[in-house]
């Protein structure tokens, strides 16, 4: 069986990827989550994931790293998560490589928080156009292939990848439009995501650097999380 590591659920925003595209096409897998130490964590992760980050994956031995790896890792040994549409495929690798190399101002001034709710002390010119760009490219899948998900009916690897979109969204109150505008809560309410969500608000782990990034986002109007 495949064994996953992962970082906190509250915060780890790469780690989701993988693990709710193998919980939503039901990949088993065995998870085993080590939470962010507070400072640098290369050493402390090294001892399992070659970069020394989360997530990797471990498949009898062979350990595979980063999440578009582990995402086409996984895609050459099971069906559905890709489209099988050629040109959906290339649609949704060329959003998924976008969404992994880009929207720079979103992680910065957003972090990935599951369990807050903030109010942006501002929204910088970079945000706004991270903002309209995402909602550009889903109305653009959305579009392009019918929906409900980005690239048709069914949710496949690209969706993952913008699935901890959506958890920014709902922690700092981003708001898209068109089609997009539900797209979010399509993501958020699929069985995967509220698994992965009521076990980041059961986490009493607080990383400094994390809550950090998230005080300098704004003003803290709720924090839904166990007490720490």
């Amino acid at each position: 069986m495949y064994v996953l590591h992962i970082g906190n659920k509250n915060y780890s925003s790469w780690s989701l990827r993988p693990w709710v595209l193998m919980r939503a096409l039901g990949i088993p897998f065995e998870e085993r989550l080590t939470p962010f130490p507070g400072g640098p964590s290369f050493d402390f992760y090294r001892a399992f994931s070659p970069n020394g980050r989360v997530p990797c994956l471990v498949d009898d031995g062979w350990t595979v790293w980063d999440s578009l790896g582990i995402v086409e890792y996984l895609a050459e040994r099971h069906q559905g998560v890709w489209p099988t549409d050629a040109r959906a495929r290339a649609w949704a690798r060329s959003a998924a490589a976008e969404m992994h190399s880009s929207f720079t101002a979103l992680r910065n001034d957003c972090p990935m928080c599951c369990g807050v709710r903030v109010a942006l002390s501002r929204m910088s010119a970079a945000l706004k156009h991270d903002v309209f760009r995402l909602g550009d490219l889903w109305n653009d899948g959305l579009g392009r292939f019918g929906g409900p998900f980005l690239a048709g009916d069914r949710f496949t690897a690209v969706d993952a990848f913008f699935a901890p979109v959506a958890f920014r969204a709902q922690s700092f109150g981003l708001v898209f439009e068109g089609a997009a505008a539900s797209y979010p809560k399509r993501l958020l309410d699929l069985p995967a995501m509220v698994e992965w969500y009521a076990a980041g608000l059961a986490e009493a782990w607080r990383e400094p650097g994390h809550e950090a990034e998230v005080a300098a986002a704004g003003a803290l109007v709720e924090d839904l999380r166990a007490t720490a």
